[in-house]
């Protein structure tokens, strides 16, 4: 039960310093309609979704007008659409598409394949669709989980997706390739995730689930600047303390959806999501703790405590703590972060080592388009390895923008905003990509 005190401080939370539930996300099982005929398939897949989501969209509405809670997001995550069909699968895509628009979604996530140990025919076909897919359609997301801790590294899978993404790039230029925004490469993909690009429903998981991704940068940078100069162990107590209260609002809000759409609760996503409005950076998080700029010597540390803090607040507020949880670091969702690109603080490689303490990995990263398909592989197999090596979920969303270069940008507003062209290394990787393969799992993975 919240008290009025606590009740009060999640009203000036809202009020001053931007904190938002950021997405309602309802993971629907489709595994019902999988069928050996696509457009029978896809017909199910509509059908399921228009009914059981139905309600989601006002639900929230009503709960934000009712609590006065900004909710942000009202997302559908789907269960791995590779898993439906063996081929066609941008009928599905369509049919997500309509879903989307019919119960009034902002995203459905899903369109994925699950290929760390291997590739069926249906996950290279879908794979294959991915481009196509992702520019047909507006609300359809797209990841494919390439590694594990447990299985190692689909170096065969990596070297594919680097070629998809590309395509996806190619086939979105007139829209700053737009479609690779909505696509998410994953080592150790979680089946949980309420965030968008890479939610999906796991198999594991029931017919359906609410899942609560909650925000709050903003609200943790004002509580560091009531401290100037506090030593770390403070800096960190205070952080877990605000991390308790914001997802004490998302716990909130989860079990009022879930009680309300008649749908088990999932998890609370404790992750600090920031967007592109000034006030709600992680960026700025880290600066307050002293470092001069974001990227700059000491940054590691810093969003290191940040993360832990964050988690260790958050996982006393909830007993259903899950997603992705910590701190997200998007370039071109952090007005912090673009800020740090365009001085020149932050680069690929800072970011590749900031990811190895955080959630969840180098996140909409706009890179040259003329960028090779091995390089952009070379940068998923280096991002996994953090994920299996450490034994977390690592990611890659990048962007190459055909026709740009470093000193250029590409914008798409809203909450993906705007982001300058990073430099890549201009040494390439292709022999290394050329060899295929699996790179074996590590030696902490025998845990039986």
């Amino acid at each position: 039960m919240l008290t009025s005190n606590e009740i009060l401080q999640t009203i000036q939370m809202v009020d001053k310093y931007k904190l938002d539930i950021r997405t309602i996300t309802m993971g629907i099982s489709l595994l019902r309609c999988a069928d050996d005929d696509a457009q029978k398939a896809a017909d199910k897949v509509y059908d399921h979704i228009a009914y059981t989501a139905k309600d989601l969209v006002k639900t929230g509405e009503a709960i934000e007008r009712e609590m006065g809670i900004p909710i942000v997001n009202k997302r559908i995550s789907v269960t791995p659409v590779a898993l439906l069909t063996e081929k066609d699968h941008i009928k599905i895509a369509r049919a997500l598409d309509r879903a989307a628009k019919e119960t009034g979604v902002n995203f459905v996530g899903g369109y994925s394949a699950l290929v760390h140990a291997g590739m069926t025919q249906a996950d290279k076909n879908l794979i294959l669709s991915i481009p196509k897919a992702l520019t047909e359609t507006d609300f359809v997301c797209s990841s494919v989980n390439v590694a594990t801790t447990r299985n190692g590294i689909n170096m065969d899978a990596v070297a594919l997706m680097g070629n998809i993404i590309r395509q996806a790039a190619e086939m979105t230029a007139d829209r700053d390739s737009i479609a690779c925004a909505k696509l998410v490469v994953f080592a150790n993909a979680v089946e949980d995730n309420p965030f968008m690009a890479g939610a999906f429903h796991g198999v594991g998981l029931g017919d359906s689930a609410i899942h609560v991704g909650v925000s709050g940068p903003g609200v943790v940078e004002k509580t560091l600047k009531t401290i100037p100069g506090a030593s770390f162990e403070i800096v960190a107590e205070e952080i877990k303390k605000t991390a308790f209260q914001i997802t004490r609002a998302g716990q909130l809000v989860a079990r009022e959806a879930s009680k309300r759409l008649g749908i088990p609760f999932g998890i609370v996503d404790l992750s600090l999501a920031p967007t592109p409005a000034l006030g709600d950076s992680v960026a700025h998080i880290i600066e307050e703790m002293g470092i001069e700029r974001t990227g700059a010597p000491g940054t590691t540390a810093a969003l290191a405590l940040l993360n832990d803090a964050v988690k260790k607040g958050g996982v006393m507020a909830s007993s259903n703590v899950g997603g992705l949880s910590g701190a997200f670091i998007p370039v071109s969702e952090d007005i912090g972060m673009i800020r740090a690109t365009q001085e020149g603080a932050l680069c690929l490689e800072k970011l590749e080592a900031m990811t190895c303490v955080c959630s969840v990995g180098l996140d909409m990263i706009a890179i040259p388009g003329d960028t090779p398909a091995s390089t952009i592989s070379a940068i998923i197999a280096d991002e996994s390895a953090i994920g299996m090596v450490n034994n977390k979920t690592t990611a890659v969303r990048v962007i190459p923008a055909i026709g740009k270069t470093v000193g250029d940008e590409v914008s798409f507003g809203g909450l993906l905003g705007f982001a300058p062209i990073m430099r890549v290394s201009s040494f390439g990787s292709e022999k290394f990509i050329e060899r295929g393969g699996r790179i074996p799992a590590p030696l902490h993975s025998l845990r039986n």
